[in-house]
């Protein structure tokens, strides 16, 4: 839940007095131009930025409050993939416990739902743009973070990669998680329980 939040960067006011609420099985896509705030809005929800005024609280407790509580239950994804260009695929995937508590899903399992089961021993310096996002959408599949908040997660994918990750994303909400999300593509969430904002 967010209240009464403000962003000023530089003198400029992104937003203010911003208030909404998403709970399970629902997800939350912002839109918005370029530099309208999305990306300052997803980083204040993760605690990476503080906001200027206003609170963000996680099933009533502030986020600040509750550190590496709230981090066991989040997982970002970021513009950047937050891959280790000298790690193969699989040895990425081996440092997922830090984004959050594992899983039951297997290493191999993921690196098939994801379409890099071939990938596995490459190193990221050696993927394509779309398969380092396919990697980065891995990783959330082996944390079992409740809430995902992820800044345009379809960059770089082609259309099978977006069709899965959308299949994904309907299956977390099913299964109770809540996403925040932001994007300039359309994102086909038919039967998901979805709220639109505009920064």
């Amino acid at each position: 839940a967010v209240d009464g939040l403000v962003c000023i960067r530089d003198t400029n006011v992104l937003f203010e007095k911003l208030s909404f609420c998403v709970q399970s099985g629902q997800v939350l896509v912002i839109e918005g131009k370029n530099g309208s705030g999305k990306t300052s809005l997803l980083r204040i929800l993760t605690g990476i930025r503080q906001q200027d005024e206003g609170k963000v609280t996680w099933n009533g407790d502030d986020i600040t409050d509750l550190a590496t509580g709230y981090r066991q239950v989040m997982a970002y994804m970021g513009h950047q993939d937050g891959i280790k260009q000298e790690l193969t695929a699989l040895e990425n995937l081996q440092l997922a416990h830090i984004y959050g508590k594992i899983s039951d899903n297997s290493l191999d399992e993921v690196l098939e739902i994801t379409g890099l089961a071939a990938q596995a021993d490459v190193y990221a310096s050696n993927l394509s743009a779309g398969q380092r996002r396919r990697l980065a959408i891995a990783r959330l599949l082996l944390t079992d973070c409740r809430l995902w908040i992820l800044d345009e997660p379809l960059t770089t994918l082609d259309t099978s990669g977006i069709k899965l990750f959308e299949n994904l994303l309907k299956q977390h909400v099913a299964d109770g998680g809540i996403a925040v999300l932001s994007s300039h593509h359309d994102i086909n969430l038919e039967g998901a329980n979805i709220i639109r904002m505009s920064l």
